[in-house]
């Protein structure tokens, strides 16, 4: 028996803009729609043409730029005006000029919303659904409508809302999107009115569902929908949306197909889910929360003892599905909790080889460094440097690349308010360490734009002519956390550093109750796995 299809609308290049906080170039917008692309969504919404400049040169550039192979194209809009010509409505014919197959119109299917927002009768709120769908389909394109505020609507009165998908049907609509626009009703509520609508609408029509996460259930409610008879759910990738976002493809999609059994994305394709996830994540500057069903970082990452010896003897243990059907992996997160299997399967991911009395030294480290306010799962890098460590100066442990032999950070304030930085370090180094035979003790000086940018500069200065490599590692992030805040200026701080080298990322760790010393550990961390990962070969 074949699976049932459900349609997958992605409207992040509209909806998923209207978050606080999140904008795209169309630069951006044209890179992300590929990306959909390749994940093999069915349509991607590509904004309202016409409303701002954005769009309409996004639309302009797709028709020459985007060579999409498995997605639809779809321009949005809404119904003529009240009481309008659809021939001569702007909006309308911005749909049209967008040149779109396919295109969306947002259209009042509440009595509420018609009366008191549109400020016009049931009649004619009818009325500019049906004239609106019967243009566009007579301008040749596929017409899909999404019914604003359905549910509620729905349940003040049924009549008109089903009037208005009547509207839209005759007249050629494809689809009838049944939109939760307010985000409140609750996964029975979807089922049971769904499922009125679908007997109502039979097969004369793809009935689709669109809901907002005001209540937390926007994932549940499109699975209820998809169960009580809907073809066709819209969302955006990680969520993203006005208020507390949309329905989260990059979680009902997989639940959908894998779960459930429905047919969401073409052969081959979910495996992408995990990059393309991040991919646009990125792109929109808005990271991926790490607890994220199935793309998160956390997803399938272990920490507790226990449950890494059970995932030793079987995988699925833990692991509600095999994380490389959404392209993410098992991660197991070293910590004070680990035991000897976490220490040994971590040291296996890093392909080092560590004896039990070296485990042992590990696990006793971990615990120590823990209760000092270490947290080593937020931090891969000094995790590994640590295990690397273990091994002394055996094959695959940490080189002594540099040694320092003294720091020192001075701040002043100018005269006018401003401030300067100033940071000094002395170091030893050469080409064959600091103790070879062409080791010089090299003093810097750099200044900055804070203690540890000037830090930063001052050994890079003095370790660069030996170590030129270094010179490709760069500083993304940095993260302070004060962890006793109850003795104020006192507190212990935790310093968090991102690094890269352009193919890879990676984040150290320091912690003291001086907030410059913390920042140093946690730099030079990062410039030693960052050299230990590009030595000459």
């Amino acid at each position: 028996m074949a699976k049932r299809l459900v349609e997958v609308f992605d409207t992040t290049l509209r909806d998923g803009l209207q978050v606080e906080g999140v904008t795209a170039t169309v630069d951006d917008k044209l890179r992300i729609a590929e990306q959909l692309d390749l994940l093999g969504v069915h349509f991607i919404e590509g904004g309202w043409p016409g409303a701002n400049p954005k769009d309409i040169e996004f639309f302009a550039r797709a028709q020459h730029e985007l060579s999409l192979t498995t997605s639809t194209l779809v321009a949005f809009g809404s119904t003529r005006r009240p009481r309008g010509r659809s021939d001569d409505d702007a909006t309308l014919r911005n749909l049209i000029e967008a040149n779109t197959s396919a295109v969306c119109i947002v259209a009042k299917s509440s009595e509420y919303q018609v009366v008191e927002a549109l400020k016009t009768s049931l009649d004619e709120g009818a009325a500019m659904i049906a004239d609106s769908v019967r243009f566009l389909h007579g301008e040749g394109r596929q017409v899909l409508v999404d019914l604003e505020h359905f549910f509620d609507g729905y349940q003040e009165n049924p009549e008109f809302s089903l009037r208005a998908i009547e509207a839209a049907v005759v007249n050629g609509a494809t689809h009838l999107v049944l939109c939760d626009t307010n985000g409140g009703t609750l996964p029975h509520e979807i089922g049971r009115i769904v499922a009125d609508v679908k007997s109502h609408v039979g097969n004369d029509a793809i009935v689709g569902i669109h809901c907002h996460d005001d209540t937390g259930c926007a994932v549940a409610n499109s699975i209820a929908a998809v169960e009580a008879g809907a073809g066709h759910v819209q969302g955006t990738l990680n969520g993203l949306g006005e208020r507390t976002g949309n329905t989260n493809l990059s979680t009902v999609i997989p639940n959908l197909q894998l779960k459930m059994g429905y047919d969401c994305l073409p052969e081959g394709r979910i495996q992408r889910l995990t990059s393309i996830s991040h991919h646009v994540a990125e792109t929109l500057n808005r990271a991926v929360d790490p607890q994220a069903p199935f793309v998160g970082s956390s997803a399938f990452a272990h920490k507790a003892g226990l449950h890494v010896s059970a995932i030793v003897r079987a995988k699925d243990a833990y692991e509600h599905v095999d994380p490389e059907s959404v392209g993410n992996g098992t991660r197991f997160v070293v910590s004070e909790m680990a035991g000897r299997a976490t220490i040994q399967m971590k040291a296996d991911e890093i392909g080092i080889e560590l004896d039990g009395a070296q485990i042992n030294e590990v696990i006793d480290d971990l615990k120590r460094l823990e209760h000092e306010g270490y947290q080593f799962e937020a931090a891969d890098a000094s995790l590994e440097l640590l295990m690397r460590r273990a091994l002394g100066s055996s094959a695959g442990g940490v080189p002594e690349f540099f040694r320092v032999e003294s720091m020192r950070v001075i701040t002043d304030e100018l005269p006018g308010g401003a401030f300067s930085t100033e940071a000094t370090v002395k170091v030893w180094v050469g080409t064959d360490g600091p103790d070879g035979d062409v080791a010089q003790r090299h003093v810097w000086t750099a200044e900055g734009n804070g203690p540890v940018n000037a830090i930063d500069s001052a050994l890079r200065k003095a370790i660069g002519e030996a170590l030129p490599q270094v010179a490709g590692i760069h500083l993304v992030d940095y993260k302070v956390r004060i962890l006793d805040g109850a003795t104020a200026t006192g507190a212990t701080t935790r310093v968090l550093l991102t690094a890269t080298d352009g193919q890879r990322d990676w984040t150290t760790i320091g912690v003291s109750p001086n907030i410059i010393e913390a920042s140093w550990r946690a730099l030079e961390d990062s410039l030693v796995f960052g050299l230990l990962h590009h030595r000459p070969r």
